[in-house]
């Protein structure tokens, strides 16, 4: 039995962190909203009453948070991770941040004596309850190592991409396309709009297509506009691609269409307030759009 500290309950980390729990082993928990925690508290969770107290409580520690301000104030606030002791201590951060935050946490971590891979995940809360994500980790291979049977009660694939921050990197890498082709999507839909064929016809056929993804046919039915929960949204989405943008500024290069997509999606959110709706929304954003319209 290890003992694991968890911060982070959203919409993945309160799905995830059970899963340590089912697997026996002792698990603490911190977040914000304190209401997140009772249903891990009732099935035997202890809760931290703030970061210090969770890094205090055990080896490992994951995080898995909203963004890079989130994650900077909670490893290193006044009562922040970093606060106490932490010799030898195992930092796991899921969250998906900047190459460059990343790499000033871990020096922060390695100053404390302490260790630090970055393991950002692929999938949504349907895989994350099943303990079926793809982790993308950055860290030396020994840390990987220590970490891989506990990421493995998350996973059904551990990618280790490189050294700290390849695996935020490789994150970034793999959502950029994502972002791109629901804009492409919506583009062709209403392309298809402008001669009167309907949603359902062009979707199906696209689905069974080589232009299909494989999330696809699972994204039909929001695209419709049925009532599901939310995978994904669009704040998060324009968060991730700011995230791309920078890093790629800090290598020197331009990203044209990325920067394209970005802008379509802070229009959602600005002049229809699609900030918390699923990303994939953004078809019926983009049909609206007087500039791509055709007629």
């Amino acid at each position: 039995m290890k003992k694991i500290s968890f911060l982070g309950l959203g919409k993945m980390g309160s799905v995830m962190a059970p899963l340590f729990i089912e697997a026996g082993h002792q698990l603490t928990v911190f977040n914000r909203n304190k209401d997140k925690t009772e249903a891990l508290r009732e099935q035997g969770a202890m809760i931290a009453s703030n970061p210090a107290e969770a890094s205090e409580a055990s080896e490992y520690v994951f995080t898995m948070l909203s963004d890079d301000a989130a994650v900077e104030s909670v490893f290193l606030s006044e009562q922040g991770l970093l606060s106490i002791d932490v010799k030898d201590k195992l930092f796991i951060d899921m969250s998906t941040l900047k190459p460059s935050t990343v790499k000033m946490l871990a020096k922060k971590v390695s100053d404390a004596s302490a260790y630090f891979i970055d393991a950002p995940v692929s999938g949504t809360v349907a895989p994350a309850a099943k303990g079926q994500l793809m982790f993308f980790c950055g860290g030396a291979s020994e840390q990987i190592e220590r970490a891989r049977p506990l990421l493995d009660i998350l996973s059904r694939r551990i990618i280790h991409a490189g050294d700290i921050g390849s695996g935020s990197l490789l994150k970034l890498v793999v959502n950029l396309p994502l972002a791109i082709y629901w804009q492409a999507l919506a583009e062709a839909v209403s392309l298809g709009s402008s001669g009167d064929l309907s949603d359902e016809i062009m979707l199906d056929a696209i689905a069974d297509s080589s232009a299909a993804l494989a999330v696809l046919k699972m994204k039909i039915p929001v695209m419709l506009g049925e009532d599901l929960p939310v995978a994904f949204d669009m704040n998060s989405m324009v968060k991730d691609l700011k995230s791309i943008l920078v890093t790629a500024d800090e290598s020197g290069l331009r990203l044209p269409t990325t920067t394209s997509a970005l802008n379509v999606y802070i229009k959602a959110i600005e002049e229809a307030g699609m900030g918390q709706d699923d990303a994939v929304k953004v078809l019926s954003f983009v049909k609206t759009l007087e500039d791509i319209k055709t007629s």
